[in-house]
């Protein structure tokens, strides 16, 4: 296949990352992918350094008619088969420029926000998309709604991890603990994330305060982000002496692995994070409240504890359970990994990927049009023609989770939430 991605965002995150990192993916497993990223955007070198083809294009609303043209010249010179957009101005453009050119889209929403405006939902992700991928099952009805797709015309494909690249020096996880000058027996309590408003590092440092009498538990956050701004609000609640601040890692994977459980408290925007995914295969129990993809890793009482957002009584509460109940920990914590191996590696996410392009590539090289198309295209991915098509009947989550019950400890007499 040959595969186009557009990216109007300019800056580098996780979004960015994920594209780069599916293109690596589809490049070893044999297809051309080209990239058209935003003038002066940061994917733009970062493609380019790992030797992709790379077009600068103006994708601001009074650049896109050269925009246009460009787009259709770089379809036919690379022979472009499917076009997968990104973000608005590249989905509106791209879209546009791909129908003329009468090949497939693929539309990726990597937000886990409200799609804005009921005419800018039914032509982003309805008509100038044949397909919808998100990153987490939570928005999947949103966007069913707002596009009028099928539901077998939306799927979520979450951004997995590589095991391989997950590793640490032992030593350095207990030069870490050393570091924080915390005793062998001390429980330590984690989160790993770029601190913002919506992350809960303010509920994070309430559970701490509440906990505050318990001389053996401490607690870390791991990233950078508004550092200073947590670091006033700790010494205000009084915990600077037990919450420690690491900033930015470049290799966090030894830090989480010396935590005793890994908490995420975000209360908006969440997808499936990348640090939840590294704190389940790394085998920690997991705290995390019910926002978005989180719920998709934190399952209640299997891999971890879900809290509702803002409740850092809660957090105190579970935080308390997985301490007093080792056995209980250490249970959730092989069943976090497990999670991950069967579901959230990149692997499986490029399988999911290329079963995508490859199928609605199928469809749209038979010449169907319209009513037809999707017709045809949900019979496809709705008829188990394919290994991860829509569910039916029980769930993926449904499954597995009854699988982990068979070897769980109950944790319903002393976690009351």
């Amino acid at each position: 296949m040959h595969i186009l991605h557009l990216e109007a965002s300019p800056g580098w995150g996780g979004q960015e990352i994920r594209v780069l990192r599916e293109a690596q993916g589809m490049r070893k497993r044999g297809h051309e992918v080209i990239f058209g990223v935003m003038r002066g955007g940061k994917l733009v070198l970062k493609a380019r350094a790992l030797g992709f083809v790379v077009y600068e294009l103006n994708f601001k609303r009074l650049g896109w008619l050269s925009c246009f043209f460009r787009l259709l010249k770089i379809i036919r010179s690379h022979r472009i088969d499917l076009v997968n957009t990104h973000s608005s101005l590249d989905a509106w453009i791209g879209g546009i420029a791909a129908r003329a050119a009468l090949k497939t889209v693929v539309r990726t929403r990597h937000l886990s926000t409200p799609i804005k405006g009921k005419f800018n939902g039914k032509m982003v992700y309805g008509r100038l998309a044949d397909f919808v991928v998100t990153t987490c099952e939570s928005i999947l009805p949103m966007v069913c709604e707002k596009s009028g797709k099928k539901r077998a015309l939306c799927r979520s494909v979450p951004t997995g991890v590589e095991p391989a690249s997950l590793q640490y020096d032992e030593a350095d996880k207990e030069n870490f603990r050393k570091g924080l000058g915390l005793k062998p027996n001390d429980w330590l309590v984690g989160t790993a994330c770029f601190m913002r408003s919506w992350k809960g590092i303010d509920d994070f440092l309430e559970a701490a305060r509440l906990l505050k009498h318990l001389p053996d538990i401490k607690w870390t956050i791991i990233g950078g982000g508004h550092e200073e701004t947590y670091r006033r609000r700790a010494l205000e609640k009084g915990v600077e002496g037990i919450v420690h601040f690491t900033g930015h890692l470049e290799n966090p994977f030894a830090a989480i692995a010396a935590l005793d459980c890994f908490a995420l408290l975000s209360t908006a925007h969440e997808g499936v994070s990348q640090a939840i995914l590294q704190a389940a295969y790394l085998s920690k129990p997991l705290i995390a409240t019910k926002i978005g993809g989180l719920q998709e890793v934190c399952i209640d009482r299997e891999t971890g504890f879900s809290v509702d957002p803002f409740a850092p009584d809660q957090v105190a509460r579970a935080v308390l359970a997985l301490k007093d109940h080792r056995e209980l920990g250490r249970q959730l914590g092989i069943n976090s990994r497990k999670l991950v191996e069967e579901k959230f590696t990149f692997s499986r996410t490029l399988d999911q990927m290329e079963e995508i392009y490859s199928n609605m590539l199928k469809i749209y090289r038979n010449g169907l049009k319209n009513r037809e198309f999707e017709k045809e295209a949900a019979q496809i991915f709705a008829s188990g023609a394919s290994g991860h098509c829509q569910r039916q009947g029980a769930s993926e989550d449904q499954k597995f989770a009854a699988k982990l019950t068979q070897s769980k400890t109950d944790s319903s007499d002393y976690f009351g939430i």
